[in-house]
């Protein structure tokens, strides 16, 4: 780790060579449906709120994502597009679009290229919100910091909860491919289609493009590369905490269409035309009393021509270099023991209401010998049943699959006390979405925590193991401690990223495979 202090210094000099951009004042980029104009900030060109997607409302409403209509003119991107309907689910959300709307088919790029000629690697960001929530916009997912690293940086906009995965036996009749739901992650598909066609135009590479997220913009990242749809349009994949194969999963078409048809008898009317016709925030409300969680993904015969599970089983996904890995404090023990004092008895009980008969197995595997070790192994347990199993799956299944580069991390750095003024933060790993601002670079786009400097020698060392990763399908460089991938044996290489970032063997395999046998899939 001695060479940290050059990496960082390497940062700032290639940080300098690199921040000029396009050369206007105000960036002008000519894209395949129009000009657009962005604005400069200190180099970086940044283009915000440009269409991807035609707006999806009145009878486009719960329909695959259609073609944007061309513009004649100068059209200004010098501000976020609307966020997608949604209610305010999470806390932690902080949203720069000034507006909400059924019409948030929108995307932004942070671009440090000197001309269309620099054919730089490309980062494609999905942000997380369980498919509920969440925006483009969100400064943790900003893209100009990664954009002075040489990489033309991406956030999409996407549709979520009822208007994103609505199936319902109308919307599959009437639909080419017998099926529906899986509007949002068409959306992800029709934007990548907007970037291979328009990246170029950026100073981006379309051969060169990694897609990455958090949470559901992780289980995201996955489903792309089991998608037809997606198919050739990306080259390296992302993924922090989550996938489509064990979070979040696909359920069959009739679940998903039989969940419509509950919901469509809250409303008062049946008919799909009539359905269409709600108001977006009256459709928005119905459906938060309804529960937004219940709109599945599903396997709709044309985003998923099958199963996930299946397609991974078989090796159909997109063969390309994958970096994932989940956080150590996932979710807490209360998860799992609720309110009760975590004790081994409190433990037992709460293992085997969740469990069942697989409560004795889960027992031995996750075995705490005294109340002291309950608090830490109940949070291994809540956090692999909530997240880490499924991004664990994820990874077996690829590496089976025969990707030769597939590389795992456990993300450990708790996050700091909050400002003055604020309680001390509690937190004794690393919880759920907690690495984003370290990845991206943005600690200082956050000032409800007290970074420190250990905060951000771990964001620099994070974020270089990406970019390398996004530049070349390889995280290792310059003053890094050593990745290999995941190798062969069952105690796969694993780096964990903390103030001493370093790798070690697994030895957490009997906790998966448990968890493995359990899903049956």
């Amino acid at each position: 780790m001695k060479l940290i202090p050059a990496l960082i210094a390497c940062v700032i000099v290639c940080n300098a060579a690199i921040a000029q951009g396009f050369s206007d004042s105000e960036p002008r980029v000519k894209t395949a449906n129009g000009i657009v104009e962005g604005v400069n900030s200190s180099g970086i060109s940044i283009f915000k709120g440009m269409p991807y997607a035609a707006p999806p409302v009145g009878p486009l409403r719960w329909r695959e994502p259609q073609a944007v209509k061309s513009w004649t003119g100068i059209r200004k991107a010098d501000r976020f597009g609307s966020r997608a309907m949604q209610t305010q689910v999470f806390g932690d959300m902080v949203f720069r679009s000034d507006s909400i709307s059924e019409d948030c088919l929108y995307l932004n790029v942070w671009t440090p290229a000197k001309s269309p000629s620099d054919r730089l690697p490309v980062l494609v960001y999905f942000y997380g919100g369980g498919f509920v929530a969440g925006d483009g916009s969100e400064p943790r997912y900003d893209g100009e910091n990664m954009a002075r690293k040489g990489i033309v940086s991406v956030t999409v906009n996407y549709r979520l909860g009822i208007f994103g995965f609505y199936a319902h036996p109308g919307l599959s009749k009437e639909s080419t491919h017998q099926g529906s739901g899986n509007y949002g992650l068409m959306d992800q598909a029709a934007a990548l289609q907007w970037v291979n066609k328009n990246i170029a135009a950026f100073g981006g590479d379309p051969s060169k493009v990694t897609i990455a997220g958090e949470s559901a913009g992780s289980i995201s990242v996955s489903a792309q590369m089991a998608s037809p749809l997606s198919k050739g349009l990306f080259a390296r994949a992302i993924g922090e905490s989550g996938s489509v194969l064990g979070t979040l999963s696909a359920v069959p078409l009739s679940v998903g269409e039989q969940r419509g048809v509950e919901f469509a008898k809250t409303t008062g009317v049946s008919a799909l035309e009539d359905l269409r016709k709600i108001p977006a925030d009256k459709l928005l409300a119905l459906a938060a009393t309804f529960n937004p969680f219940r709109f599945p993904i599903t396997v709709d015969g044309r985003f998923f021509p099958k199963d996930p599970f299946e397609i991974f089983r078989q090796g159909e996904q997109a063969k390309v270099p994958l970096l994932a890995g989940w956080n150590s404090q996932e979710m807490s023990y209360q998860a799992l023991v609720g309110n009760e004092k975590p004790t081994v008895e409190s433990y037992k009980k709460a293992v085997q209401k969740a469990y069942g008969e697989n409560a004795t197995e889960v027992l031995q595997v996750y075995q705490a010998a005294s109340d002291q070790q309950v608090e830490q192994v109940a949070t291994d347990l809540a956090g692999d049943r909530f997240i880490g199993f499924s991004t664990w799956k994820w990874i077996s299944m690829h590496r089976k699959a025969g990707s030769k580069q597939v590389y795992r991390y456990l993300y450990a750095r708790p996050r700091p006390a909050l400002r003055k003024g604020k309680p001390d933060a509690t937190d004794k790993g690393a919880v759920h979405s907690a690495e984003i601002e370290y990845a991206m670079g943005n600690l200082p786009l956050n000032n409800v925590f007290d970074w420190q400097p250990e905060d951000y020698k771990v964001s620099v060392i994070l974020q270089t193991y990406f970019v390398n990763f996004i530049s070349t399908g390889d995280p290792n460089g310059f003053g890094l401690p050593l990745w290999p991938d995941v190798g062969t044996s069952e105690n796969v290489n694993l780096m964990v990223i903390d103030s001493d970032t370093k790798l070690i063997q697994d030895k957490n395999a009997a906790r998966y495979n448990l968890l493995d046998r359990m899903l049956k899939k």
